[in-house]
Order: C-alpha cells, then structure tokens, then sequence
C-alpha cells in the first residue's frame, strides 16, 4: 500500500526542517497526519514485520556465531539487529515464563493420592460390614470378612491419624516462624499470639530489656507471614519467582564489572563489556528455553535421554562462552580458557551473594 507523505517540509513532532523523508533530527517519517484506517494497520504491520526481521536476523549470530553479533554491534552495524536491551526483554520474559511454568517437575504416574486412598478404604469397609450381616454367609467365609474388616478399620484409623499430623506439623510449621533465627523465650512466643500482644508485652518491659527496632520488625513481619495462612517455604518459593527477573536484570551490569575487571588489559569501554553482557544473557536464556521445552516434549521415562541433554547444554554453554571471550576479547587459547574459568567463579559467587540478598528481601520486606 502506497504512504501518503505531508507536503510540508517541516517536522510535525520536532519542528526540524526536512531534507527527505524521514526527520535527521528525530528519525519521525513525514506522513500524513490524518490517514484512513488502511493505511493505519498497514503501518502498524510494518512495524511488526520490521521487528520480525530484526529478531531472526539476530537469531542467527546470537546462537551459531558467539560474539560477532557483539563485534557487529560494536562496530556500528545496527539496523539489521535487535537493540540488545529490547532483545534481552523479550528473551529473558519467554525464558521466566517457561522456567516457573515448568518447574521442572515431571508428573510422576505412579503417584498417589491420599484422599482418594482413604474414599476407597471406606467404600471397600462399608461392603465388607454389609457382607458380614449377611445371615446366608458360612461361618469360614465369615471369619474371612471379620478379618478383613479389621485390617480396614486399622487402616482407615491410620490414614486418620496421618493426615491430623500433616496438619498438625503444616501448622505448628507457620505459627514457629524464627526469620532471624536468634533465641526467644519460648513462653513469651506462646503469649504473644498477634502483634497487638507482643507490643503490650513489651511495653510491661523495662527498657533495657525491649526489642529495639530492627527486632520489632522482624517479629512483626512474622506475624505477618503466620496470619497469612501460607506456609513459608510456599511464601519464600513465591518471592523469589516474582524477582528473580528483576534480580538478573541488574544482575547484567555486575557481569560487565566483573568482564572489564578481567580483561581490563583489552582497553575496552564499560559499555562494550555491558553490550557482550546482554547478548551473552540472550543467548543463555534462549538455549536454555529451547532445552527446557524438549524436556517437557520428552516422556517421563526417557531419564537417558535427559541426561544427554544436560550434558549437551553443559558442554554448548562451555563452547559458547570460550569462543565469544576469543572473539570479543582476542587473547590466546589458554588465556582465554584461564580467564574463563576465573570469570566463572568470580560470577558463580556473585550469583549467590545475590540469590542470598534476594532470599533475605523476600522474608523481611516483600
């Protein structure tokens, strides 16, 4: 479809004087302001095929070509690719997503329900008790049922007595909240049933001996996470999920830090570091989502299968991040291979501290 261009030479959104087309000073494309609904949707489809295009354009340096797609970047070759900040975006949403979809938990079929044990030991008990009432029954087969019964009632009694513990230990669980972990009186923690009493039990203190106020906000927060009727673990599981997106996103330029500190010799700029740092994270997220969906595509069973596919992912991720240090960096085999191995570690501790911080946020303040 044709574009109806204004005939004015200025530009609508900047005021610049134009020269062509599109605006030198905002990139704006001088169309005409009032358009038909056409060609509206037909700018709108462009744009998406635009995007479309850059994304399988990049696609294919980001996985078979470690590091040209930085050095191409890097050299001021970016129209044909995605920005690597849109491309992380959207790469690392459909990564999350999958991830804590999945959960990688594969549905055993051997696994049973309880409720559904205990339905049928009540409806196997409730024949057995008509068959014993049966006055035609002889006295062995009697006997037979007698026995049965028994054994049904025992077991019936101990799927009672299991399930009153579940729950039982499930709450005693979220009422012994200890965020911290420092010694309590254990009589004062059987008082102080809501945050209300606490404070009124405090305040019956004298002031040497109150809480001071990092304490009062723990134990308020446990309170909190008691009343929720969740169980902490569950709360915990949940925190971490929601964050941990946000976690690896300013986790990037941490990963650029650690980069310029190793290869501080190579003269590069921060922001070349951080560029290799969000087309390394695409590529690791988009592998590893394409691992993670042939996973879950695999049976069960197939536990051999699943191995070799660890250990190929294992290996890929190996390969990738020596071949793109050797593209981006330019140093020796073996330097390569010792500079990797230091920024692994260096990152591996990074990536823990901070898995700790966003584990402590999550319980004190999320």
């Amino acid at each position: 479809m044709k574009k109806h261009y204004r005939h004015e030479n200025d530009c609508a959104n900047c005021g610049a004087q134009l020269q062509g087309k599109f605006c030198h000073v905002c990139g704006q494309e001088n169309l005409e302001l009032r358009e038909n609904f056409g060609h509206m949707m037909n700018h709108a489809i462009s744009d998406y095929f635009h995007f479309d295009h850059q994304f399988f354009n990049t696609l294919k340096p980001l996985l078979l070509k470690p590091g040209k797609l930085t050095m191409e970047y890097m050299a001021g070759k970016r129209v044909s690719y995605l920005h690597p900040v849109k491309m992380y975006i959207f790469i690392s949403l459909i990564y999350f997503l999958v991830l804590f979809q999945s959960g990688f938990k594969p549905v055993k079929v051997t696994q049973t329900d309880s409720k559904t044990d205990k339905k049928e030991l009540i409806k196997s008990n409730k024949k057995l008790d008509s068959l014993s009432k049966d006055p035609n029954m002889p006295g062995f087969a009697r006997s037979l049922v007698k026995n049965a019964k028994e054994k049904s009632d025992s077991a019936i009694k101990k799927a009672d007595e299991e399930q009153d513990n579940a729950i039982s230990h499930k709450k005693k669980k979220r009422n012994n909240i200890n965020i911290i972990g420092w010694d309590r009186d254990e009589q004062s923690d059987k008082n102080d049933t809501t945050y209300s009493l606490y404070l009124a039990s405090q305040s019956k203190l004298t002031v040497d001996k109150r809480d001071g106020f990092f304490k009062k906000y723990i134990r308020k927060r446990e309170f909190e996470l008691r009343n929720s009727g969740k169980d902490i673990q569950e709360i915990l599981i949940e925190g971490v999920k929601h964050n941990t997106p946000k976690m690896m996103f300013l986790l990037l330029p941490l990963f650029a830090l650690l980069l310029r500190l190793t290869f501080w010799k190579n003269k590069k700029f921060y922001v070349e570091h951080l560029i290799y740092s969000f087309h390394f994270h695409c590529f690791l997220f988009l592998f590893l989502t394409l691992i993670m969906l042939a996973q879950m595509a695999l049976p069960t069973n197939w536990d051999t299968l699943r191995d070799l596919l660890y250990w190929f992912a294992t290996l890929t991720i190996m390969w990738y991040i020596y071949r793109s240090l050797r593209v981006v960096y330019n140093r020796s085999r073996w330097r390569t291979i010792s500079k990797m191995i230091g920024l692994s570690m260096s990152y591996t501790f990074v990536f823990s501290f901070c898995m700790v911080v966003l584990v402590i946020f999550v319980a004190l303040f999320d």
